[in-house]
């Protein structure tokens, strides 16, 4: 349940209430929308609802105590209802602008990380992202440069003035890599770490949690609640394709997930289309389609020779096809930014303008 003040409510009224919800053994979180106050209620109520929301109901500046439909709380657009803007930066996140995330799958080596920002900060990108630790289904895959892989990450932010986004792999990373990165990523096949979810929403930087590869859009979000149940509501949604029956790509590339957890959460979306497909040709197309459904952003993977890449090889771009791309997604933000909050919730956008597509 959530707790809506009535406006002009006092700043004692509110910490009464805090303190009420404190004594009941639960964890009260603020949400303040002009001159609205909104307390969230979380922890297991049980049978005290009815008794709870009675006494709060009562409390001194109270207007009404509403309940949320839904297990995750913090993260509801029902107790939040204005979008999360994150801001790292120059880069801001959430905000009707387009943020792209590129760089490379993995650093290789220094020279390969900064070749691929300078061209990918020149033509567009918005965030360098680059993988210093990479989980690998095979153990005998390269795993990445580890602690010398996010120096060069903090050395390409001192280059491009771009924030940075790399992965954070278990807790004991957590630490090291919020020092050199600005985002903290959490990967698909870590999104119901729950420890490590909770060393990210403690960890005080902003953190994109990547949806996992056989989970629903409500286990997805209730990872995210776990984040923000630490005290981090800087988390960014990266809808990345999940595993289905389909064998052509790596993964089936989920766009109506975009417009549905718009609708349902506050937080911002972005569309890794590297990922989700595996094949760099259908990167572009995807990356199309994700911001015409009204993707906050979209994350790929950028390397200067793909074919010789040491990881992920066929889903990365080269220097053209990333230009080529933002060209692309360029013209369709343009053109549906103005409908980006109505996508998927009130009738359908304009038609798109017509843009090249890759043809195989």
């Amino acid at each position: 349940m959530f707790v809506v003040m009535r406006s002009g409510a006092t700043e004692a009224e509110v910490i009464g209430v805090k303190g009420l919800i404190l004594a009941e053994g639960l964890t009260p979180f603020e949400n303040v929308d002009g001159p609205l106050t909104a307390i969230a209620v979380v922890g297991e109520i049980g049978r005290r609802r009815d008794q709870l929301r009675a006494r709060l109901e009562a409390a001194a500046g109270v207007d009404r105590v509403t309940p949320i439909s839904t297990a995750y709380k913090l993260v509801s657009r029902e107790f939040h209802p204005e979008d999360t803007v994150i801001r790292v930066l120059d880069a801001v996140i959430g905000d009707g602008s387009l943020t792209v995330m590129a760089g490379p799958c993995s650093i290789e080596s220094r020279e390969q990380l900064l070749d691929t920002v300078d061209f990918v900060a020149a033509h567009g990108a918005t965030v360098v992202r680059g993988g210093a630790f990479k989980p690998r289904s095979s153990p005998y895959s390269f795993q990445g440069l580890g602690v010398e892989g996010l120096r060069y990450l903090a050395e390409a932010r001192e280059r491009t003035g771009l924030p940075v986004i790399t992965e954070v792999m278990e807790p004991s990373q957590v630490d090291i890599v919020a020092e050199y990165a600005d985002i903290l990523q959490i990967g698909t096949r870590n999104m119901q770490n729950f420890s490590l979810l909770l060393a990210c929403g403690r960890a005080g930087r902003p953190v994109m949690l990547k949806r996992g590869f056989g989970a629903t859009i409500e286990e997805f979000l209730m990872a995210a609640e776990y984040i923000a149940s630490a005290g981090n509501p800087q988390i960014i949604l990266c809808e990345r394709g999940i595993r289905t029956f389909e064998t052509s790509t790596r993964n089936t590339l989920d766009l109506t997930a975009v417009p549905l957890l718009h609708h349902q959460t506050h937080l911002p979306v972005v569309v890794d289309p590297s990922h989700a497909t595996g094949k760099r040709w259908l990167v572009k197309p995807m990356a199309i389609g994700s911001v015409a459904v009204g993707a906050d952003g979209i994350m790929v993977e950028v390397h200067p020779h793909p074919d010789d890449a040491l990881s992920d090889a066929d889903q990365q771009l080269d220097f053209a096809g990333f230009e080529a791309m933002m060209g692309a997604i360029t013209a369709v933000h343009a053109h549906v930014k103005d409908l980006h909050g109505d996508l998927g919730r009130a009738g359908a956008p304009a038609p798109l303008p017509v843009v090249a597509m890759d043809r195989a």
